[in-house]
């Protein structure tokens, strides 16, 4: 249509030196891409127009069909390289990864270290953390795109940047365990009147402790807390009789080093005792929704692979134990060897995983609302759309 305006308005100089083309310019920049569009608006008087010739038309009317078969041709090349563009996102953009140090990165190490040797569809960047504060800051502030976190943080890091985080998968149930050569300590009940040493305050660990505690009526137990399991796992061996809650592997770690360290009980058969049928979480997966909108494919395509890491972790204990103390989870391969069993890992998606950690949060939420951030996460929360 262009063509033929522009057409009309040189005939019409052509033939009466007279002309009322004017235009206008628009420009727009669409998805942080430097596309300009530019849209122009002829205005032509009636005079002109018919003073124009009838071979003018005919001209014009061939050059517009012209350009609309060439213009169904660009589309069709563009389609074309929508779908690459697609297809390249999937596999180049970089991921990344924040885990912690534990049950959670050793789910991943499979992963790890087929992306090291670029045997992977996706592109990705471990960065393993001591500290659950620590990947939450790297969630807010934009420095992590996927991670692996303590399953009541899932919920308070969606609180935090209301709503700018959706659930990618359940990636460790229940691995906390009490430890201690104190002889007396059986079950939860056992720890009236004693002191208990743990990691995770304002984590999972404290809430899943303290709901333990509440619900078998134990009122005098103290709570006293470390910033690692490698330190409680020290204190440990200088004192045995010392109690203290620690997730796996660092169990094994404990319990290998000396022989006066038992595991008293666990807390997952604690918590099936008493909690009406929900599961004890330990990890869940988190993606920035910002992230995901943009890289919806590179997301899949992470969620496929960390399936088949979790998978690997479990059918090749040996080979992930391997991985395991090269990365420097746990000092010895045999000793993480010996823990993998007990590790949980797992990589539940979907249904099911809204299912086992809506369960979970209800329950910490109706101890304390704020180990959940101070609402329970709406449906938003477990859907990747």
């Amino acid at each position: 249509m262009k063509k033929f305006v522009s057409i009309l308005c040189a005939g019409a100089i052509f033939m009466t030196a007279f002309t009322g083309c004017a235009g206008k310019t628009e420009e727009a920049v669409q998805d942080n891409n430097e596309v300009v569009t530019e849209e122009a608006a002829t205005e032509t008087t009636e005079e002109t127009v018919a003073e124009t010739t009838e071979a003018a038309e005919e001209v014009a009317a061939e050059e517009v069909t012209e350009e609309t078969t060439e213009e169904e041709a660009d589309e069709g090349t563009e389609v074309s390289a929508t779908e690459e563009v697609t297809d390249v996102d999937a596999k180049s953009v970089t991921i990344r990864v924040g885990s912690l140090k534990g049950p959670t990165t050793m789910g991943l190490v499979n992963l790890m270290k087929a992306s090291e040797n670029g045997e992977t569809e996706g592109s990705y960047e471990f960065d393993m953390k001591t500290q659950p504060d620590e990947i939450m800051a790297g969630i807010v502030a934009g420095n992590i795109d996927i991670a692996l976190v303590p399953a009541n943080m899932a919920a308070v890091l969606y609180n935090k940047t209301e709503g700018g985080v959706s659930l990618v998968d359940i990636n460790t149930l229940g691995v906390l365990y009490c430890v201690t050569g104190d002889e007396s300590v059986k079950s939860i009940k056992d720890l009236a009147g004693k002191t208990v040493v743990s990691t995770g305050q304002g984590a999972s660990p404290e809430y899943v402790l303290r709901y333990l505690l509440d619900k078998n009526g134990v009122t005098d137990c103290d709570m006293e807390f470390k910033s690692e399991a490698t330190e409680i796992a020290a204190l440990l061996q200088e004192d045995p009789t010392k109690i203290a809650v620690l997730p796996q592997p660092f169990v094994t770690v404990a319990t290998a080093k000396n022989e006066a360290l038992s595991v008293a009980f666990s807390l997952t058969d604690e918590w099936d005792a008493v909690s009406d049928g929900s599961k004890l979480l330990t990890g869940v997966t988190v993606v920035r929704n910002d992230f995901l909108k943009e890289h919806g494919d590179a997301v899949k395509t992470f969620i496929e692979e960390h399936e088949s890491s979790t998978e690997k972790a479990n059918s090749d204990v040996e080979a992930t134990a391997e991985l395991v103390a090269e990365y420097g989870i746990i000092e010895k391969a045999e000793i993480a060897k010996k823990a993998m069993p007990e590790c949980n890992i797992v990589c539940i998606t979907g249904d099911d995983a809204k299912t086992a950690l809506s369960g979970y949060l209800q329950v910490l939420f109706d101890q304390d609302p704020k180990s959940v951030g101070g609402n329970l996460p709406d449906d938003a929360f477990y859907s990747l759309d």
